[in-house]
């Protein structure tokens, strides 16, 4: 299985080619919680620090400025550490 990507500051090129501002937004608060990838997810980071730990992986640390893209059918444990506020694109 593919692993998360993180691409540390995009450039605005990438962001407007990618449609990332027309993306929704999704806000949490400081928590830890069980999620799985039921598609592949890239969202750009507004704002928040967050590790998150694929079952049977290392943890990956991510926030404000990074793009990533999450594997469909990974399973992970998140770890919000500041309250994020991220764009998001799920592909089916």
């Amino acid at each position: 299985m593919s692993q998360i990507k993180v691409v540390h500051n995009p450039s605005e090129e990438q962001l407007d080619l990618l449609g990332v501002l027309s993306w929704g937004i999704w806000e949490k608060e400081a928590s830890e919680f069980p999620w799985t990838y039921d598609a592949t997810e890239t969202c750009y980071f507004l704002e928040g620090e967050v590790v998150v730990t694929p079952d049977g992986g290392e943890p990956v640390k991510m926030g404000k400025g990074d793009m990533v893209t999450f594997p469909k059918g990974m399973s992970c444990r998140w770890h919000i550490k500041h309250d994020v506020k991220k764009h998001f694109n799920f592909e089916y």
